[in-house]
């Protein structure tokens, strides 16, 4: 329960720091601010929504949106010093999102290891 709702929180967080990445921390110079930060935060939109929602599904596609921000935040974090923190932050909540949609099943795996 506990992994869900921090799943959903990294999710939501993650959505948000995108769009705020590019609408006023780091607007970009040659395409519009808010088109930046609406295809940043396009990997996380539907997870945010289903968490918004409740949904069960939130975790899984919030793991596969994560996957992309994560590459992204490691990207920006090694080419833009300017940048990093937000980058090392967006990696850290990626990460987050992607242990938490996974925490039952790892905890199931380990619970069948153990009555073997």
């Amino acid at each position: 329960m506990i992994a869900r709702r921090i799943t959903a929180t990294a999710i939501i967080a993650l959505a948000l720091l995108a769009a705020c990445w590019h609408l006023w921390w780091f607007p970009p110079a040659r395409v519009p601010a808010w088109l930046a930060a609406i295809l940043h935060a396009a990997p996380m939109l539907p997870a945010a929504v289903l968490a918004i929602l409740q949904r069960r599904s939130a975790p899984f596609w919030g793991a596969l949106g994560a996957l992309m921000m994560f590459s992204h935040g490691v990207m920006e974090a090694w080419s833009n010093p300017a940048a990093r923190g937000l980058a090392l932050t967006e990696v850290a909540l990626a990460l987050a999102v992607i242990f938490g949609a996974s925490w039952n099943g790892f905890r199931h795996r380990m619970t069948q290891r153990r009555k073997v």
